[in-house]
């Protein structure tokens, strides 16, 4: 039965209104004094965010099969269609690479081709094929490799070459695992002075309402475990996996979020348009729980650090796609434009947001 509600739980989260079907009330929208949300563009089950070096962004989606790009003077373009969850989206050198469930593409000089994109080259195809927690979200790193994770194909299990972040040498095909014990990262970055990893992660599901949280994770070298599928939070054994493991053996959160919130996509703000208090912060897109008896979530948050990484608060920055226990948006993932302004895609109501800080009005 729970594998059924799981699977009824991610089909309506892939379950999203048409793109432009409805008007977006975003006067619900409740943000810090100053700040301002306006749509930036209407795209389908638009997931994870890549900006080309010309100023195009390239949109993954999961339940839709395509990749879209909005050029600089706001058209939207499908560049790609039919793919397995083609939720990942890199850009580098000129080429953007889709992550597919169990591959990576690349299609070259994209941002010249948008509306004939080349043939696409594949990349890497020895992936798992599981579609649970299959769909990946991809970024360069700054050693110049590729960050896939591959997610746990399950609820809660133990499999060897799961619940993983991996990079890749995309020249070589080298793959290294950077990290295990990692159970569904949808969403990661590094710190713009120090190059840590930090990624955020989903907690299992039916241990109740409040249990586990969702964490968010700081990874300063390879070859650290994170404790899925022993230990969730930090300090929580699970009652069917810990088998004797202690919590203790593993490297704990940098801090626990909101309970099965779904915290998805993370960057470190590193523009200059928000005050000076929002530079090298994180903010974080809470897609929102989908099998929870109260629904929380749906959201972006914002959490500070000091100046040596250590986390000081994790608090709601923009919220109001929930009304109630109805919700009418979910975020998913956020880019950092030149501007300094910060777009977030949320595959729900099919569109992509812009939040910029204008205090004047």
């Amino acid at each position: 039965m729970r594998a059924l509600l799981a699977a009824l739980g991610l089909l309506l989260a892939g379950a999203a209104p048409a793109a432009g079907a409805q008007a977006l009330p975003l006067e619900s929208i409740q943000l810090p004094p100053g700040f301002r949300i306006e749509l930036y563009a209407r795209v389908p089950n638009a997931r994870s965010l890549a900006r080309g070096e010309q100023g195009t962004l390239f949109v993954g989606s999961r339940s839709g099969g395509a990749v879209h790009a909005v050029t600089r003077d706001g058209k939207v373009v499908k560049v790609a269609e039919g793919f397995a969850m083609p939720n990942g989206v890199a850009v580098r050198e000129g080429a953007l690479y889709v992550a597919e469930v169990n591959r990576i593409l690349r299609f070259d000089d994209i941002e010249k081709n948008l509306h004939s994109p080349p043939r696409p080259q594949v990349v890497y195809d020895r992936l798992p094929r599981d579609a649970h927690h299959g769909w990946k979200f991809i970024r360069f790193g700054p050693d110049g490799r590729l960050y896939i994770p591959i997610g746990a194909p399950c609820n809660i299990c133990d499999r060897e070459g799961y619940a993983l972040i991996g990079r890749l040498n995309v020249q070589t095909k080298e793959f290294q695992i950077y990290a295990k014990g990692v159970r569904n990262t949808v969403g990661f970055d590094w710190h713009p002075q120090t190059r840590e990893l930090w990624f955020t992660d989903n907690g299992r599901d039916w241990l109740g309402d409040e249990l586990p949280a969702d964490e968010l994770n700081r990874a300063p070298r390879a070859g650290l475990h994170f404790g899925f599928p022993y230990c969730h939070q930090g300090d929580l054994p699970d009652p069917e996996f810990a088998r004797g493991r202690k919590c203790a053996e593993f490297e704990p959160p940098a801090r626990n979020l909101g309970p099965h919130v779904a915290a998805l996509g993370m960057r470190f703000y590193t523009g200059t348009m928000f005050p000076a208090e929002y530079r090298n912060q994180i903010f974080i897109a809470e897609q929102g729980s989908w099998n929870r008896s109260k629904k929380i979530g749906y959201r972006v948050t914002l959490v500070r650090l000091d100046t040596a990484g250590r986390v000081l608060s994790y608090q709601p920055f923009a919220q109001g796609w929930l009304q109630g226990e109805s919700a009418w948006g979910r975020p998913i993932d956020l880019e950092v434009l030149p501007d300094g302004s910060l777009l977030v895609s949320d595959e729900y109501a099919g569109a992509i947001y812009r939040i910029r800080y204008a205090p004047g009005g």
